[in-house]
């Protein structure tokens, strides 16, 4: 590692290459160092420019790992950014360098930030017809003929820049390479049609044009701006999605070819053309493809001493003569067979078939494969090109192009052609000094360009960073693996975060070869999204914190706040759980609202319970195939308690229904049901019902709902409606009036749910605060308390009422609950009624809801805790489990705890002792019935 520097060009920073800014200069620190580079570089290029080649340490084996690659396909270059943001393990090659960057070397594994990320994240959606994935030559023209066509396009490309891996050495319609992309962008860019985003990866392609693009939008910023997102998820609908990814180049496998300083030699090329960095000084260029020859050439134009083993036994005379003029030093029919490094670890020597040749810089070139991942999301199936020796996009995929690189086509005219949505003809490959630009059509034998077959397996690197090996996959079909899915899987080869663009290949290939059959036979691996790794935070977009899910509040929730509750989440809503005088925790809280509702009158936001309006002419008998009880004999102005369960004959939910006229109910469900509930019916209705005429209408939000509780709640009610006849004989327990108070319509219903006197007091939205300050008002005489969820659930688990979600678990039926007067006998069908007569419906050891007294009067058991046969000490594991405590709680009425349980055969268990082990100890506790509170039901009507 150098020292840092403040001049202008580092130790490998050549004059007259790249595309960076040297008028600027930018520090940045890695491992506690300072250096310098320019706007442009990415941290990879900078590090390489001032000398620096290791960046971390493999995960498995401990390796020194250096840069391997010019872009996301690096499977090495893992760092730690920990400024101007913190976030592990990202790719030095793709992080665009900024002043101030801090980042650090990673020893396997990176570190989650310890301070939180204050960075935006955002989503966007976008609609196009022509959706064009990738910048370079042959995306360019795509974009360009669409939208010469009146196509709305939108392009993405990952990098800064468009051009894609042109060098800017070519001539392309007689033109220089980046003249020809300046002016198709700007072509592009005068269309109101067009969209181009560049830092834009594509990651997902899915069905029906549907592709996801993550937009990195402030990397690049020094001081991004407060108001502006560091990430942007794009969703974008296309009605064709052209793929013009492009290729990767194919590493070699060899003994320790993976030290720092062995790189893929188009990677070099384009680290030289776009940073102006020469990565080595003495290089050896080792491949099998023509590709490599002009990265040699340009190195070696760069100032480098290059020398080029090519595994082929002779060269053309044309290639020959240019390397010659190229001053590379060339040795055909030389293989690397291994590498020696340093006491660092960095490479030092290439070690070959005829002796070791000195080198601080090892390239390898092995072919291309397309990348045609976005191709293979949506289902394209790849076949194998024996002259590319590859695998390409086959069958066409309707509403998928394929174009370029990604589609085979490995030549400058080929990637034009077919960009311009013409055929591509035979040409000879058009590149920098007629040297191809990316492969050419030599294909040897796999294992002569993937693998070195001699050397030790175990040292000989397939995937880097899984510090996968040949060994690896020995030893996996040497256990009987013979899809490559499994060798993945056993191996975890391509599992990182490249994805295996580097490796996937080769592990194909080399299981073929230790198979013995062809690797068109054996196929690739499964690509699937996301094509690059995307932050969490990216994914869930402002969906976080506060934002993550859906905050509702009701009408009063400024006056709970404003009075000390305690809130807690049910469902999506912010419910008051209880409401703390100076010095109460909650169970003193509670207790005192317990008392205050039992002895006097107490008063609940219940606004949150789910309403659901139900209309039309067969409203009743819709509502008779919902409910396990009979709903449409209701009488207008009255309401009944209803069970709804699955076809399975499990509890979904409960409620009261009202019946406002013949044509007309309001079907109240628990606050979590009230959207899956309004869902269960609309998928019955439309799907199975649909020649019922009835219509569905949430009404959840527009009615606020006040339970007045207690034996004072006649009082309270008397003073708010005189003009209502609020006496047991004319109010009757479940009946209900539509009325007026002060011109303000209200409901009134006489619904308990928790066996005292009580009324629901309901109101339109609006006039909710000011009903709820009368009600408190003209209950403050009779000492009237606001209580929370809390208490709640204290008063309804005193008499037994179960909540559906916390005493039921998807395996309760109403029996079980102890609600099978709720079954209907007269109805000739309803939803689950078949399944009450299932063997294991009927099962006598089924758990059944029934009450628990500890003992100990004061001893409160945990929530889930599980039950066992009385016992003092527990047999060995596994011990039979009788079932498991619902709701436990302290009971101001009953002056001790007391719990509810569902417990096999719990109905005929009533009576018996059972045994709740609670960490070390075993509590002794008492079964009774669910209903430990005025079992006779006298207090209901006051």
């Amino acid at each position: 590692m150098s020292e840092s520097t403040s001049e202008p060009s580092g130790p490998s920073r050549v004059d007259g290459y790249g595309r960076i800014d040297r008028s600027r200069t930018l520090r940045f620190t890695f491992d506690g160092r300072e250096y310098t580079g320019h706007p442009g570089d990415t941290l990879a290029s900078a590090l390489l420019a001032n000398g620096v080649r290791r960046t971390g340490t493999s995960v498995a084996h401990g390796r020194p790992r250096g840069i391997t690659a010019a872009w996301s396909e690096d499977p090495t270059g893992l760092v730690q950014v920990e400024a101007p943001f913190p976030e592990p393990m990202l790719l030095a090659t793709t992080i665009e360098l900024v002043d101030g960057l801090v980042a650090r070397s990673v020893a396997g594994r990176g570190r989650l930030a310890d301070v939180p990320d204050t960075a935006r994240y955002d989503r966007r959606h976008a609609h196009c017809e022509t959706l064009v994935v990738g910048a370079g030559p042959a995306g360019l023209l795509a974009a360009r003929t669409a939208a010469r066509r009146g196509d709305r396009v939108v392009l993405v490309d990952d990098r800064p820049a468009a051009g894609g891996s042109l060098l800017g050495t070519e001539r392309i319609q007689g033109r220089a390479a980046f003249d020809f992309v300046a002016d198709t962008l700007a072509e592009l860019r005068a269309n109101p049609d067009v969209r181009i985003l560049p830092r834009t990866t594509a990651f997902g392609h899915y069905d029906d044009g549907f592709v996801l693009a993550l937009e990195r939008r402030t990397e690049h910023l020094a001081s991004p701006p407060a108001n502006v997102s560091r990430q942007r998820v794009w969703r974008i609908r296309a009605g064709h999605v052209v793929v013009a990814t492009g290729a990767h180049e194919r590493p070699i496998v060899f003994c320790d070819n993976d030290r720092p300083g062995t790189m893929l030699a188009a990677s070099a090329r384009d680290l030289l053309h776009r940073y102006g960095v020469l990565a080595g000084r003495e290089i050896v260029v080792f491949t099998s493809d023509d590709a490599a020859h002009g990265a040699a050439v340009d190195l070696a134009s760069a100032g480098a001493a290059v020398t080029l083993l090519d595994a082929r036994p002779t060269l053309s005379a044309a290639t020959s003569a240019l390397l010659e003029e190229g001053a590379v030093h060339v040795r055909p029919g030389a293989t690397v067979t291994g590498t020696r490094g340093g006491d660092a670890g960095e490479i030092t020597h290439a070690l070959t078939d005829t002796g070791e040749v000195p080198c601080d810089l090892l390239l390898v070139s092995g072919g291309w494969n397309p990348t045609a991942h976005l191709f293979s999301h949506v289902r394209g199936t790849l076949r194998y090109d024996a002259e590319l020796g590859a695998f390409r996009p086959g069958e066409a995929v309707p509403g998928t192009s394929v174009v370029g690189a990604a589609n085979g086509t490995l030549d400058l005219a080929g990637c034009l052609a077919e960009g311009r949505g013409e055929s591509p003809e035979p040409v000879p490959t058009v590149g920098s000094a007629s040297v191809p630009t990316v492969g050419s059509a030599s294909a040897p034998r796999l294992n002569q360009v993937l693998w070195r077959t001699d050397g030790d397996p175990a040292r000989q690197y397939v995937d880097l960073q899984r510090d996968g090996t040949v060994a690896d996959i020995a030893r996996a079909t040497g256990a009987g693996m013979r899809s490559v899915e499994h060798v993945k899987r056993y191996t975890t080869i391509g599992t990182a975060h490249d994805q295996g663009k580097t490796s996937g290949m080769l592990a194909s290939a080399i299981t073929a070869e230790l198979l013995g059959v062809p690797v068109e036979s054996l196929g690739t691996t499964t690509f699937r999204p996301p094509y690059t790794p995307v932050a969490f935070a990216a994914l869930a977009g402002r969906e976080r914190g506060r934002l993550f899910d859906p905050e509702r509040t009701t009408a009063l929730h400024a006056w709970h706040v404003e009075h000390g509750a305690v809130f807690e989440d049910v469902g999506q809503w912010k419910r008051p759980r209880h409401y703390p005088q100076a010095g109460e925790g909650m169970d003193e809280a509670v207790l005192r609202e317990c008392a205050a509702v039992r002895t006097g009158v107490g008063i609940l936001d219940g606004s949150t319970l789910g309403k659901i309006d139900v209309q039309g002419p067969d409203a009743g008998a819709f509502l008779d195939m919902i409910y396990t009880n009979m709903i449409s004999t209701l009488r207008p102005g009255r309401a009944r308690y209803g069970v709804m369960c699955g076809l399975d004959g499990m509890v979904i939910d409960d409620g009261t229904v009202l019946r406002v006229n013949e044509d007309r109910f309001l079907v109240m469900t628990t606050t979590g049901g009230a959207a899956p509930i309004l869902d269960h019916l609309e998928e019955w209705l439309q799907t199975e019902w649909p020649h019922l005429r009835v219509a569905l209408t949430s009404v959840t939000e527009q009615w606020a709902t006040f339970p007045v509780v207690g034996p004072r709640s006649r009082d309270v009610i008397g003073a708010f409606a005189p003009h209502v006849d609020v006496s047991a004989e004319a109010f009757p327990f479940m009946g209900f009036v539509d009325t007026e108070v002060d011109d303000v319509p209200v409901r009134l219903a006489r619904i308990s749910f928790s066996g005292e006197l009580a009324w629901e007091v309901s109101v339109d939205g609006w006039h909710a605060p000011a009903v709820w300050d009368r009600l408190l008002e003209l209950g403050a005489p009779h000492g009237i308390t606001p209580y929370g969820t809390e208490t709640m659930h204290v008063l309804r688990a005193e008499k037994g009422y179960p909540i559906i979600g916390q005493d039921t678990d998807g395996t309760v039926s109403p029996h079980d609950l102890g609600l099978g007067w709720a079954v209907s006998k007269k109805k000739a069908d309803f939803l689950g009624r078949r399944s009450f007569t299932r063997p294991s419906n009927v099962d006598p050891l089924r758990k059944q809801l029934v009450g628990l007294l500890p003992l100990d009067r004061t001893r409160k058991l945990p929530e889930g805790s599980q039950i066992v046969e009385l016992t003092d000490a527990l047999p060995p594991p596994p011990v039979p489990m009788l079932g498991h405590v619902t709701s436990s709680y302290r009971s101001a009425a009953l002056g001790r705890t007391f719990a509810l349980a569902l417990v096999k055969g719990g109905h005929a268990r009533i009576g018996e002792r059972l045994t709740v082990p609670v960490g070390a100890e075993l509590v002794p506790v008492e079964v009774t019935g669910s209903v430990l509170f005025d079992p006779e039901g006298a207090r209901r009507d006051g």
